[in-house]
């Protein structure tokens, strides 16, 4: 039976509670495994494991309820490991990584960001910012239009200025928010977000990353940002001892 893995903590992590149950179809009952100044937190993890809404729940549920009482090193959903003794193997290999990320992590939280363009708003904004797009622009009407060229080459210019701003805007967002955290993490790219970037903020600091996020939507109107948090630290914690099914992330 190979073993699903939700969590590292310290052993002296407070005991979880009784009959907390994980993934499966019926529910695996979740238990720890112990390696010298750590443990997982883990279960037998079901053979037709998917990513289905009741066990994305029930991930979600066991991280919650470990994480409520003390800092818990957060693994993705569908962390599967051989079996119990290659946990407690990769526990005693990386145990100076994780002991260092359960000290640095102790008390913070992670927040998701994720920011893109409003189309309308920021075409207005790069017109209002340029005298010579708006010159083109104004000289078009004038005419009455212009030639298919022409057309394609302000498209093109309007086209330029907007990925400026985007990198622009990019840069600003994460260079306000970053000292509102002690570290930050970007994302993949993809999606259309010009910005997605985790945030780990100090818990009891987190109103105050949550009211610079609302400062720049106020200031920034040609940007669309959705916050998620808090979340367990899962952009900082590095390799785990089990692994996604799929080819292996690369060690962060």
């Amino acid at each position: 039976m190979s073993t699903y893995v939700y969590a590292i903590t310290a052993r002296s992590h407070p005991a979880l509670p009784e009959g907390l149950d994980g993934v499966g179809n019926p529910p695996q009952p979740v238990r720890v495994l112990e390696e010298g100044e750590l443990a997982a937190v883990v279960s037998d993890a079901p053979e037709d494991l998917r990513p289905k809404r009741r066990e994305l729940l029930a991930h979600q549920n066991v991280l919650a309820e470990t994480g409520s009482t003390g800092c818990v090193l957060p693994l993705r959903f569908g962390s599967v490991a051989p079996d119990d003794s290659k946990v407690t193997a990769v526990l005693a290999e990386r145990a100076n990584h994780y002991e260092e990320r359960l000290k640095a992590l102790d008390g913070k939280v992670e927040y998701n960001l994720k920011a893109s363009h409003v189309e309308e708003a920021v075409l207005h904004h790069v017109l209002a910012d340029s005298p010579e797009l708006r010159a083109l622009v104004q000289a078009g009407r004038q005419a009455g239009g212009r030639s298919h060229e022409r057309q394609l080459q302000l498209g093109e210019m309007i086209a330029a200025a907007v990925q400026a701003q985007e990198a622009q805007d990019a840069t600003a967002v994460q260079e306000a928010l970053a000292p509102y955290a002690a570290a930050t993490s970007l994302g993949p790219g993809s999606g259309g977000w010009l910005v997605n970037v985790s945030f780990l903020v100090e818990r009891d600091s987190a109103a105050g990353f949550l009211e610079k996020v609302e400062e720049l939507r106020a200031a920034v109107p040609h940007l669309e940002m959705s916050v998620n948090g808090p979340l367990p630290p899962y952009s900082f914690v590095g390799a785990g001892p089990g692994r996604p099914p799929g080819p292996p992330p690369p060690d962060r």
